[in-house]
């Protein structure tokens, strides 16, 4: 079933929404709700707007005021005080770099999907302790890419990843052949160029190529 935008999504529904989640960086709240616009026209609603600048949480809050079709998440949750003020702003979903059990509980306690980070079979098995199963592969093209993903498919087959990092519109399709790979995250779909050049065509342009990539059978 199709998520809403008044929904709290899933972890998986989040990742099944598109083939790709934006990674977003905004460094003025004026950009946030023509970027998301964009990105929703190009049928992009995940919008990950990551906690990298100052004004990450404004730009959240302004999203999730004025975009009723996109579906605001916090990127680079690193603490619980992260989770809550993401939650607190809006936000419906968290991603982060890796992942610690208090900060999962926190997601929890907010109602926030989270992908958490992780890039050994050790902090997989880590995550999966605790409930968590859809995950974010972090630096996935510096960590192993896609020979790592194939080899964690057999101890791990009941796990579903987002890689990110280093991810980008040569690579996506081969990432997402992947049966253990469901979507994938990259900043490419909002060039800071065409950010700060509002032309918000372009990015409408982008974001509509990466929605038509194809997924492996079945994720």
């Amino acid at each position: 079933m199709a998520v809403t935008t008044a929904q709290r999504p899933s972890a998986l529904e989040v990742m099944r929404d598109a083939p790709v989640i934006p990674v977003i960086v905004l460094d003025e709240v004026a950009h946030a709700v023509p970027l998301a616009r964009a990105l929703v026209a190009g049928g992009i609603r995940m919008l990950e707007i990551t906690l990298r600048t100052s004004v990450a949480l404004a730009c959240m809050e302004a999203i999730s005021r004025e975009v009723p079709d996109a579906v605001v998440g916090a990127g680079t949750v690193r603490s619980a005080a992260d989770a809550r003020a993401a939650a607190n702003a809006g936000a419906r979903f968290a991603v982060s770099p890796g992942y610690t059990h208090a900060m999962g509980q926190a997601c929890r306690e907010q109602g926030l999907a989270l992908l958490p980070g992780v890039a050994t079979a050790s902090e997989i098995m880590a995550a999966q302790e605790d409930g968590w199963l859809a995950l974010k592969f972090f630096p996935a093209m510096q960590a192993g890419g896609p020979a790592l993903l194939k080899a964690w498919h057999g101890p791990f087959p009941e796990v579903r990843f987002c890689p990110t990092g280093g991810v980008n519109a040569a690579n996506a399709a081969d990432l997402l052949a992947l049966p253990n790979v469901v979507c994938v995250g990259g900043s490419w779909l909002t060039p800071a160029e065409a950010v700060q050049a509002g032309d918000w065509a372009r990015i409408t342009g982008i974001a509509a190529e990466a929605a038509r990539l194809h997924r492996a059978a079945g994720t």
